[in-house]
């Protein structure tokens, strides 16, 4: 499934009747949530000596794509340009692939680069 596809079909379960303020705080709410419950899995993982159940994590990570996928779509983003401004930010700082001690960092006039 690419992102184009996953976001269209997202946005059967999501509710219409929303402002698009309330939406904006629902979906970022959302993802903090979820990024939450991803975290304390992992967390559970390394220092509570749980086995780390993959099958639950997909399923957290899934949620968590949900609502980026979501967030999107209210700003009327394709998920697939968010995507690819991604990899191309990426791929400008760090052109010869992951280097320790960081990557080119550039200041951007809306505010300093936030370091992903």
């Amino acid at each position: 499934m690419n992102f184009n596809k996953f976001q269209e079909a997202c946005k059967r379960t999501a509710n219409p009747n929303l402002t698009y303020s309330e939406a904006a705080m629902n979906w970022a709410l959302g993802i903090a949530g979820e990024a939450g419950e991803y975290c304390e899995l992992i967390k559970k993982s390394e220092f509570h000596g749980k086995m780390l159940n993959k099958d639950h994590a997909k399923k957290e990570l899934g949620d968590i794509l949900y609502y980026v996928a979501m967030a999107a779509t209210n700003l009327s983003i394709d998920l697939e340009s968010v995507a690819q401004a991604n990899v191309d930010k990426l791929t400008a700082r760090y052109p010869e692939g992951f280097k320790s001690g960081g990557g080119i960092r550039h200041i951007n006039n809306d505010h300093e680069d936030d370091g992903c």
